[in-house]
C-alpha cells in the first residue's frame, strides 16, 4: 500500500488532490514507522458527488466480524419470551440501545462438535467440522469461515484479516478429552492443518495495524525516539488537511484523535503494569489489569481497524474454554469453569447469568461506539456483521444443541433486527455461516453440514 506519487506542481504530495474529484480509498499516511490508513472520506468517492454515490459505496462495504464467548450459557435468562426484543432477558439486558440491529437466534446446533469437549467447542465454532482427536501435531479440523471470507475479499484491505484473544494461550499437547490443545486455542483456520495464532497483547496489535514493522527491538527504539507512532506524520495531516472539505478534516481529527486515546492507554497499562505483583498467568505483561479495561482496548482496536479500513475481517475469543478467570466486579469470585458445571443449583446457574451478562455488556458498548461512528449514508454498525456466541449450550452437560447465539449490524440496509428467531427443531448453525458469508458477498452454495440458509434473518428486498 502506497501513498499517493508526490504531483511536480507541488511541495505536498498531497497538492494534487485540491484540484480532484475523489482522493483513492487506499491513500495513507506515512511517517518514521508508521503507516495510518485513513477512514472514508467523502473525497474518496469515486463519483461527482458524494451524494449521488454514497448508497452504492456503503453497500460494497463488507465487513464481518465474530466474538466466541466459553462455556455456553444460562438459557432462562438469555433466551426472549416471543419474537421480538421489546423485553430483553437480563443477560441480554446490556442490548437494549442497539436492540435495533440485533437478532436473537435459539436452537442452533453443532452436531460435529461432539463428541462434546472443550475443545471441540472452541474448534467447530467457525469451522462446523469435526476435529481429529489427537494429542500431538498431526490435527485436522476445516478452513473457517472468517478465513473463507478472507480468501474472497482479504487481499482488498492491508490485513486479510485479524485475530484477537483476551488470554496468553501457550500450552501445548493434550489439553481436553485427548484433544490437542490447539484446537482449544485457536478459533481461526486457514486450512484444516493450519491455525492462525491470536494475539491478546494491545500493544502487538496497534502496532501491527498502525507500525512499519521490523523487530520488537527496532519498534521498540523507533518509539523512545518519537515518544508516540502518531508524532511521525502530524505534518503530513495538515497537509492532507488543506486539500479537504470542512467534514473530512472533522473525520480526520476524530480518527486521530481516537488512535491517539488508544495509543495512551495502552502505553498506561504498560507503565502500571510493573504496579501489579502478582499478574494473571494467562494476561499476557504490560496489557491493562483489569478484564473489562483490556477487553476494551482490544474492541477499540477493532474499531479503528475496520474506519481505517486496514481489515475488514476479525475474530475475538473474548474468552477461552476452561477458562479460571473470576469475575469479582461483578460479584462471581468463583474461577468461571467450575461455577458452569451447575449440577442446576440456582446460585451457580445465577452466577452463570451474570458472567453472560458481563460478558454481552463488553460486546454492547462495542456495538454503542460502532453505531455513533459516521460512515458513508450510515454509521459503522450499518455496514458490518458481527456474530457472537458460543460451541457449547448446557455447560454442565458440555453439550452443542441450544447455543447462544446473536448477530449484530446492519449489513448495508440487509438485516432486519430486533427480533428472536427461534427454530422448532435444532438448525445446524453452518446454516448461519453460509447466510453471513452469503451476505458479504461470498458466493457459496454449501458450508460443512449446512442444510440451508437462515432465511429470515434479511429482508430479501433490501438484499
Amino acid at each position: 500500500m502506497t501513498s499517493p506519487k508526490r504531483p511536480s506542481n507541488s511541495g505536498s504530495r498531497f497538492g494534487q488532490y485540491v484540484t480532484r474529484t475523489s482522493l483513492p480509498r487506499r491513500t495513507v499516511l506515512r511517517g518514521l514507522g508508521a503507516t495510518i490508513a485513513l477512514p472514508l472520506l467523502d473525497a474518496m468517492v469515486p463519483s461527482l458527488t458524494a451524494a449521488e454515490s454514497t448508497p452504492a459505496a456503503a453497500k460494497n462495504l463488507r465487513r464481518v466480524g465474530y466474538i466466541y464467548i466459553p462455556m455456553g450459557f444460562n438459557p432462562a435468562q438469555w433466551t426472549p419470551e416471543g419474537e421480538s426484543l421489546d423485553t430483553l432477558p437480563s443477560s441480554l439486558a446490556p442490548l437494549e440501545s442497539v436492540k435495533d440491529q440485533v437478532t436473537v437466534i435459539s436452537n442452533m446446533h453443532l452436531q460435529n462438535a461432539y463428541p462434546g469437549s472443550h475443545a471441540t467447542s472452541n474448534s467447530a465454532f467457525l469451522s462446523a467440522a469435526q476435529a481429529k482427536l489427537t494429542e500431538s501435531s498431526d490435527y485436522y479440523l476445516g478452513t473457517t469461515v472468517d478465513q473463507i471470507a478472507a480468501k474472497q475479499f482479504g487481499h482488498q484491505t492491508q490485513l486479510p484479516s485479524l485475530e484477537l484473544s483476551m488470554d496468553l494461550l501457550s500450552t501445548v499437547g493434550q489439553c481436553d478429552n485427548g484433544y490437542a490443545c490447539v484446537y482449544q486455542n485457536n478459533l481461526s483456520w486457514s486450512s484444516p492443518t493450519t491455525p492462525l495464532p491470536a494475539e491478546a497483547h494491545p500493544r502487538i496489535v496497534f502496532e501491527t495495524l498502525f507500525g512499519e514493522g521490523g523487530t520488537p527491538e527496532q519498534r521498540a527504539e523507533a518509539l523512545r525516539a518519537r515518544a508516540s507512532l502518531l508524532d511521525s506524520v502530524t505534518d503530513e495531516i495538515k497537509r492532507l488537511k488543506l486539500a479537504l472539505g470542512s467534514d473530512d478534516r472533522n473525520k480526520i481529527d476524530d480518527y486521530i484523535e481516537s488512535i491517539r486515546e488508544v495509543e495512551r492507554r495502552i502505553e498506561h497499562a504498560e507503565r502500571t503494569a510493573q504496579d501489579n505483583p502478582l499478574p494473571d498467568l494467562d494476561r499476557p505483561v504490560g496489557v491493562p489489569v483489569a478484564y473489562a479495561d483490556h477487553a476494551e482496548l482490544m474492541f477499540d482496536l477493532q474499531l479503528l481497524a475496520f474506519r481505517g479500513d486496514i481489515t475488514r475481517i476479525v475474530t475475538f475469543q473474548l474468552a477461552r474454554e476452561s477458562s479460571t478467570r473470576t469475575y469479582p466486579e461483578i460479584g462471581v469470585p468463583e474461577p468461571h469453569h467450575p461455577v458452569t458445571h451447575h449440577g442446576n443449583n440456582p446460585q451457580k446457574l445465577a452466577k452463570v447469568a451474570k458472567i453472560n451478562q458481563y460478558h454481552i455488556s463488553l460486546f454492547a458498548k462495542f456495538l454503542e461506539k460502532m453505531a455513533a461512528t459516521p460512515e458513508a449514508d450510515g454509521n459503522l454498525l450499518d455496514h458490518s456483521l458481527y456474530m457472537y456466541g458460543s460451541g457449547m449450550g448446557d455447560p454442565d452437560a458440555h453439550d452443542h444443541h441450544n447455543l447462544p447465539v446473536v448477530v449484530a449490524g446492519g449489513a448495508a440496509g440487509k438485516m432486519r433486527g430486533g427480533r428472536h428467531i427461534r427454530y422448532e427443531n435444532p438448525e445446524p448453525l453452518s446454516n448461519l455461516h453460509l447466510t453471513l458469508l452469503n451476505k458479504v458477498g461470498v458466493p457459496l452454495e454449501t458450508f460443512a453440514d449446512s442444510t440451508g440458509r437462515v432465511e429470515d434473518l434479511f429482508d430479501p428486498v433490501n438484499v
